[in-house]
């Protein structure tokens, strides 16, 4: 308001000493002082017009001294934007741009933000710790804020930030100072372009470490759990189909040494080893389906998953919808999910339906099982090992798996797994 107040004082101020110089003063050199004389009076009307501008752009310079209390013109400030950011490091140039542009305007603050995948992240803000109620969610036009001024920084069409400054109380920016604001607006287009690409690396180098680290920790468990399943399968191997081999040999034996002693009690041993030879082979055949069942190689999931889940004590259906065969790594990753996610909700769920379907498409094998058990709430319970397991397995392949559930209304996994064309597939399967 003062600022206004001072240019608009002078401008009055010009128009009567154009008017006193020119025309009485030229009126009192020509010896018209009776009255006006029109030419003078024509003269002094062009001097206003020309001089008009000019004028008010300087009072207005002027004023902003005045107001702001010494500091630098807008136009010194725009001049040397170049200068202060030549030789910055990347990562200083949004702050000294901000103390740039707060220092020039006159601002109670001013702030940098860059757009860095289409999302707006504050970079700067001058003086320092201004404007607490800025955050990266906030909106950098100011949205209704009085007092709040926006303008985008481009280049060609590509928005890369926003500038924002806050006016003093009472003191609006002048004509001169929003010049400054538009011209520091188009000038830091070339400026911005480079730290904004500078910030994008950073956070992908960020997103990158962090998925590295996730990586390297699902390796880690693949190989506990394979370390865990080959114990399991020894210990399976030594309590079963061992012990039963150990037991048949020595029975064998035995019949062996009574053939010739007691014939009818070797007769009587020779028919149970059958019955008891039936049952070792049953045990290797439970052994190798829990490793990888025959099924799974010769017929597909939805096949291996049928015999699998036939007696696991809850009505399971499995469904296939356009599924064609494909690579065995990705079939035995689909087959082990739908498994894991059937004995999950069998033990852990207490549900009395479970659906799973396989679905085919174009590059792509989907999954999905579904219970109606008593659910839980993915915010509130961390993942246990079954879906830890499962997702190490899909994402190991390159696929996406995610977890949906609500207490009291079950839950439903799915996953989506990258998968060749069936030409491929059987190509890989016959090599």
């Amino acid at each position: 308001m003062l600022g206004s107040l001072l240019v608009l004082g002078g401008m009055a101020l010009f128009v009567a000493l154009v008017y006193v110089v020119v025309v009485l003063g030229g009126g009192a050199l020509i010896g018209s002082t009776s009255s006006p004389h029109l030419g003078l009076s024509v003269l002094a009307t062009a001097v206003v017009a020309l001089g008009f501008d000019p004028v008010q752009t300087r009072l207005e310079s002027v004023a902003a001294r005045v107001v702001h209390r010494g500091q630098p013109s807008p136009y010194d400030v725009l001049r040397r934007f170049s200068e202060t950011l030549a030789g910055s490091h990347a990562e200083e140039v949004p702050a000294r741009m901000a103390r740039v542009l707060a220092n020039g305007t006159g601002a109670e603050w001013a702030q940098v933000w860059l757009v860095v995948g289409d999302r707006p992240i504050l970079a700067a803000i001058w003086p320092p710790g201004a404007s607490r109620e800025a955050t990266d969610e906030a909106d950098p036009r100011g949205g209704d804020d009085p007092g709040r001024r926006s303008l985008p920084v481009r280049h060609g069409d590509e928005l890369l930030g926003v500038l924002v400054v806050q006016e003093r109380h009472r003191v609006p920016l002048t004509s001169v100072e929003e010049r400054l604001f538009a011209g520091l607006a188009s000038q830091a287009g070339l400026v911005l372009q480079g730290v904004r690409l500078r910030a994008e690396l950073e956070l992908r180098l960020a997103e990158l470490s962090v998925r590295a680290g996730e990586l390297r920790a699902s390796r880690q468990r693949v190989v506990d759990a394979q370390d865990a399943a080959r114990r399991r399968l020894e210990r399976d191997i030594h309590d079963g189909a061992q012990q039963h081999l150990v037991a048949l040999a020595v029975n064998l034996s035995l019949a062996a040494t009574l053939a010739e002693r007691a014939p009818a009690r070797a007769d009587e041993l020779l028919a149970a080893q059958e019955a008891a030879a039936r049952e070792t082979v049953d045990t290797l055949v439970r052994l190798a389906r829990g490793i990888y069942p025959p099924l799974l190689e010769s017929h597909g999931p939805g096949a291996a998953l049928r015999a699998a889940v036939e007696h696991a004590g809850v009505p399971v259906r499995v469904v296939e919808e356009d599924l064609d065969r494909c690579a065995p790594n990705v079939e035995a990753a689909a087959y082990f999910c739908c498994l894991e996610a059937v004995q999950n909700a069998t033990k852990h769920a207490g549900a009395a339906t479970i659906r799973v379907t396989l679905r085919g498409g174009a590059g792509a094998l989907g999954l999905s099982v579904e219970d109606d058990g008593a659910g839980y709430d993915p915010a509130a319970t961390p993942p246990g090992a079954g879906l830890t397991n499962m997702r190490d397995r899909v994402e190991s392949l390159g696929g996406t798996l995610t977890a949906e559930s609500v207490p009291g209304r079950g839950t439903r996994i799915l996953a989506e797994l990258p998968a060749p064309a069936p030409s491929v597939a059987l190509a890989e399967r016959g090599a």
